[in-house]
């Protein structure tokens, strides 16, 4: 009876094989007329009769090779088989690799570490973890706005409309926004563009913001927060090959996001620094040289500008938009207006301008020709729900081809998150003066702003006593940015630790204090200068210790290494 010799190796390996014994597993290995002895004298011979006769087994012309004979690639033995895993980091994605994302980086991954000690009774000489790396509001304590969480509850949970607690103009916005889902359900898959209720109400919104200067509901689209809109417009510009492949100029210090993405996609990242003399202002100068020096080995095709800035806190001024409008109309560039801060203007004389508007007032020369993408989202302002990932993104002169092309691109996600769009209906259509839930939406909406604008001047003033820390006026969003002066001994224990001086600086301080703040390296910043990121988010009481901390720390750090 002809016979399969098979090999042996561990059952953990091909425990389907086997039922699950935990013995010896079997793997076929080639069929000969008898045992095979000489090459696996220990190996019993298993007839057609056995459970393995039903995998198929290499030809008689194959009969006795070893895998690696029969074409198999060679691979190291692991737990997971003899040949290996398919996906290794050597195998995947090159362009995945070299994403960075700072904001949530090895110093933010040991501070949740610190935490899970602190739980587990481990000693250190602070009691609890004060992150003030990431801009997340709600997690630092920001109440949520009363009307917008009513109307996602009604939503959510339409029994509630009968719920005689429940104002009626929060009542009327929640069945609107239902209406407009399939099956009047939050549940329900939206169009690809977003639902149209509040597609209309985006687009008055704009109409409003900008001095009446129209929006088509057409060119908007609602998005997984703005992080969303701005990968799918960067999917749409970049393309090319070697010095053809597509550019895209960033401020530095600049937001993660798009250094990460640009990576991702394997276009060009263009750096343009941001004057931290001239309180982080825009400089055409600059624009122009990184331009030039760009045009060498890539094809620069794009803009973007974070206003207000992160992780910088200035607000450009109308001049400076002006100027940056005329240089990317001249240079064919398309502009792409991160404004997602645009409420959170805290500096006496700054003011918000919309590049929509400045672009529209500037007449038909540029509001004709120029291509702009801006982008709002629900996680910052005064809203701060983060968790929701309710945005927009607004085109203005896309080519139709090319906008054919997106509804395409758009539709492949099929849809934002609902709740994310009903929230988003809800900050461009919050209630009006008469409507029952106007002055409590008033009183809240500005307790946080203004909570905001103090914290701001407070953490600019205190940064501002510390020797060797210098802290530009917070004007707008939620950070400060301040630079520190690092001496040369901390500077190449840095480069022993194999750490970028001031991400040794934010260890030391998060393992001695610990706060958790982002080393400016993570954003990018001039050589030979060091920084850090820190959100004004926490509440009063909290920032004041963090604060305080910090400026004890760094005048520890600085005897030391002086």
């Amino acid at each position: 009876m002809a016979a399969t010799w098979i090999q042996r190796i561990p059952s953990r390996n091909v425990r389907l094989l086997t039922g699950g014994r935990n013995d010896t597993a079997f793997v076929c290995g080639g069929v000969q007329q008898q045992q095979h002895p000489a090459a696996h004298p220990s190996t019993p011979a298993v007839h057609s009769s056995s459970p393995l006769h039903r995998f198929t087994a290499p030809s008689r012309a194959h009969s006795g090779l070893s895998a690696s004979r029969l074409g198999y690639a060679k691979e190291k033995m692991s737990e997971n088989g003899p040949w290996g895993k398919v996906l290794t980091i050597d195998t995947m994605n090159p362009t995945v690799k070299k994403v960075e994302y700072a904001v949530r980086g090895p110093i933010v991954q040991r501070a949740v570490q610190i935490e899970k000690e602190l739980r587990e009774g481990v000693k250190k000489p602070f009691a609890e973890v004060i992150k003030a790396n990431i801009g997340d509001a709600h997690a630092m304590g920001q109440q949520p706005i009363t009307f917008f969480r009513q109307v996602l509850a009604m939503c959510s949970y339409p029994e509630l409309l009968n719920d005689s607690s429940f104002p009626e103009d929060a009542k009327h916005r929640a069945r609107r926004i239902l209406q407009s889902c399939g099956g009047s359900s939050l549940g329900a898959y939206s169009a690809s563009q977003g639902i149209d209720c509040v597609l209309q109400d985006v687009a008055r919104y704009i109409e409003r913001r900008d001095g009446g200067i129209p929006c088509n509901p057409d060119n908007v689209y609602l998005t997984t927060g703005a992080s969303d809109g701005i990968m799918t417009m960067l999917k749409l510009l970049v393309c090319g090959e070697a010095e053809g492949r597509t550019g895209v100029m960033i401020s530095i210090p600049q937001y993660p996001l798009y250094s990460a993405a640009l990576a991702e996609l394997g276009a060009v990242q263009i750096n343009y620094y941001l004057n931290e003399d001239k309180c982080w202002s825009m400089d055409l100068s600059e624009l122009k040289r990184s331009l030039k020096e760009a045009r060498r080995h890539c094809n620069p095709r794009a803009l973007c500008i974070i206003n207000p800035g992160n992780p910088t806190g200035q607000v450009q001024s109308r001049d400076c938009i002006e100027d940056v409008i005329r240089f990317a109309a001249k240079e064919r560039l398309l502009l792409m207006a991160d404004e997602v801060y645009q409420d959170n203007v805290y500096a006496e004389g700054c003011e918000f301008h919309s590049f929509k508007k400045v672009l529209f007032e500037m007449g038909p020369e540029y509001s004709d020709s120029v291509e702009l993408v801006s982008f709002h989202s629900t996680s910052k302002c005064y809203m701060g729900e983060c968790g929701f990932r309710g945005g927009y993104m607004e085109i203005i002169n896309m080519d139709p081809e090319v906008k054919a092309q997106l509804n395409k691109l758009v539709s492949v996600r099929l849809c934002p998150p609902v709740p994310g769009q009903a929230l988003m209906g809800l900050v461009v259509n919050p209630p009006q003066p008469g409507e029952p839930s106007y002055i409590n939406f008033i009183k809240e909406r500005s307790a946080t702003l203004s909570a905001l604008a103090e914290k701001a001047r407070l953490t600019a003033e205190i940064l501002n006593t510390v020797p060797g820390i210098s802290c530009n006026p917070v004007q707008g969003a939620m950070y400060s940015f301040p630079s520190i002066s690092l001496s040369k001994a901390a500077i190449e224990e840095a480069a022993e630790n194999d750490q970028a001086p001031d991400m040794f600086y934010c260890m030391r301080l998060l393992e001695e204090t610990g706060i958790c703040l982002v080393p400016g390296s993570g954003f990018g910043q001039k050589d030979g200068t060091y920084h850090f990121r820190m959100t004004i988010l926490p509440p009063m009481d909290k920032l004041k210790v963090l604060l305080t901390k910090v400026k004890e720390f760094h005048q520890r750090f600085t005897n030391q290494y002086s």
